[in-house]
């Protein structure tokens, strides 16, 4: 199996050009019948060892956490933290392997969180600290291994740091949890767009750096939003349940225009919640969400078979300024 890695690795070493490799992934597009860019593609495993690997990783990170924490818990993290610096250095750095990249990452990031957590406290001036230290990890994280789920990483760990800092400044912003979020998904969404923007292709590492960011931001959106419509109040009216299947559309409509599945994905129990709630205050208990995951499932599968041709009449109404900064669709750039 050959990632787009490889191939930029290759156009790098002078063994592909950047014309026969634009030629080999129209090829492999075109045996799918599908535009590569549409496929969304991420490295996540390229083997059962990429597993085995991580298995072994986790024994071992374990068994540290596990000795660290009997001796001084602080610094049983911070040791975590340094082992899976030292794994990340042969399985990230020399071997390339994807799954334990990422494993290894959120080790080290959520170990340097907690070590420090444990150190100070978790009192908001002290989450402030902790949070600072830990985006400041992800960073030097990015520096040496460029692993594309850092970014994701050190985005949420700088946005817990503002948050924090804004509880110490503000205590009474612990009550505005719905609105923090929207917020703070605004702007993951759109730094995601962002690194979208400056690979429209799909062929480089930067797109990889997207998806996590859109996946980070999807539930920060979706949430405080469906939380705004009563969702989860236990009962459900036909002015909700419209409004939930009104927005959901909304959402695969910017799916569709951004190419990115994962506010749907995000947004899917909230719908399957409502509208089987709304079946069940009318007496269709036993198969309320049997029935109305059969409706919606079916409707995201003929949305998955027709993705590329419904996406190419979307952006067809999309002025070509905007159209420019999307991901390409040959048939319509």
């Amino acid at each position: 199996m050959y990632t787009e890695d490889d191939i930029s690795s290759a156009i790098e070493a002078g063994v592909l050009t950047k014309e026969a490799a634009s030629a080999f992934r129209a090829h492999v597009a075109g045996l799918k019948s599908e535009t590569a860019v549409d496929e969304e593609h991420f490295r996540l495993v390229t083997g059962f060892n990429d597993i085995f690997v991580v298995i072994a990783c986790l024994l071992l990170l374990t068994s540290v956490a596990w000795i660290g924490s009997a001796l001084v818990p602080w610094l049983g993290a911070l040791a975590v933290s340094a082992t899976a610096w030292f794994l990340a250095e042969f399985f990230t750095r020399k071997r390339r392997m994807a799954l334990p990249a990422i494993v290894l990452l959120l080790v080290f990031v959520g170990s340097v969180l907690t070590s420090f957590v444990l150190l100070l406290g978790n009192s908001p001036q002290h989450l402030f600290f902790a949070t600072a230290v830990a985006a400041a990890a992800a960073w030097l994280h990015w520096l040496r291994f460029h692993v594309p789920i850092t970014v994701a990483a050190g985005v949420a760990a700088g946005a817990s740091c503002v948050v924090a800092l804004l509880i110490w400044a503000i205590p009474e912003a612990k009550n505005w949890t719905t609105a923090i979020s929207l917020a703070t998904g605004v702007v993951v969404f759109t730094l995601a767009i962002t690194w979208d923007g400056t690979d429209t292709a799909r062929e480089t590492r930067r797109s990889d750096v997207a998806f996590w960011l859109h996946l980070l931001a999807a539930p920060l959106l979706v949430h405080p939003v469906f939380t705004l419509l009563g969702v989860f109040e236990g009962q459900t009216t036909y002015g909700q349940a419209a409004a939930v299947v009104a927005l959901y559309v909304a959402i695969a409509l910017i799916s569709l225009c951004i190419d990115r599945r994962a506010l749907m994905v995000s947004a899917l129990i909230y719908v399957l919640y409502a509208l089987s709630t709304l079946l069940k205050q009318y007496g269709v208990i036993g198969l309320s969400f049997a029935i109305t995951a059969f409706v919606i499932g079916s409707a995201l599968l003929l949305l998955s078979a027709y993705w590329h041709s419904s996406r190419v009449h979307l952006l067809r109404l999309l002025p070509p300024t905007v159209q420019s900064r999307l991901a390409r669709t040959n048939e319509i750039l």
